[in-house]
């Protein structure tokens, strides 16, 4: 695994951002993890994957989508980390109340699962946050998505009690949440 370059993509990276969310949007566990489908993101024109990308790259302030690169130069795995301000609300509606970050869009391409790539990704969204001045770091997952609560638990996430109503049909996405211990 040492091998794997852990990084910030650059925003002439958008045709390989795309690729990737694309075969994510094509899991079969997409439905709980995701709140698009394929066929909507591969609708998208280039100017959207171009703006998406430029948004979360090396140097941005407010996001940041971190990759895994593997030797071959191909991405197996990415996830996004979106700071939110205290006094503003959430993409659900709920009030920030303190900054924090939020990590959204986490894949690893499934012959890479169970390597450790997922923990070293959340160990540079960790990181990433703190630097930026977050007091937690969070996340949402859906109720039915076992294998990413398991996962979340690990490395050191909780639940927080809060959830998140989905659609008409009665699921619920949990709120895990990683309180930033003292300095």
């Amino acid at each position: 695994m040492s091998s794997y370059v852990i990084r910030s993509v650059r925003a002439d990276e958008w045709p390989a951002a795309k690729e990737l969310r694309l075969a994510a949007l094509r899991d079969p566990v997409a439905h709980l993890a995701f709140l698009e489908t394929f066929e909507e993101a591969a609708a998208r024109p280039d100017s959207f994957w171009q703006e998406r990308t430029a948004g979360g790259a090396e140097g941005a302030s407010g996001k940041q989508q971190i990759i895994a690169e593997a030797p071959d130069g191909g991405w197996v795995a990415t996830l996004t980390v979106l700071m939110e301000e205290p006094g503003t609300t959430d993409w659900a509606g709920f009030p920030v109340e303190r900054k924090q970050a939020h990590v959204v869009g986490v894949f690893v391409r499934p012959e890479e699962r169970g390597s450790g790539l997922t923990d070293v990704l959340f160990d540079a969204a960790v990181e990433w946050s703190w630097e930026q001045g977050a007091e937690r770091v969070r996340l949402i997952v859906h109720e039915e998505n076992g294998r990413a609560q398991r996962f979340y638990r690990k490395v050191g996430f909780s639940p927080s009690g809060v959830t998140v109503a989905l659609g008409d049909e009665g699921e619920r996405e949990l709120e895990f949440v990683l309180e930033r211990v003292g300095d």
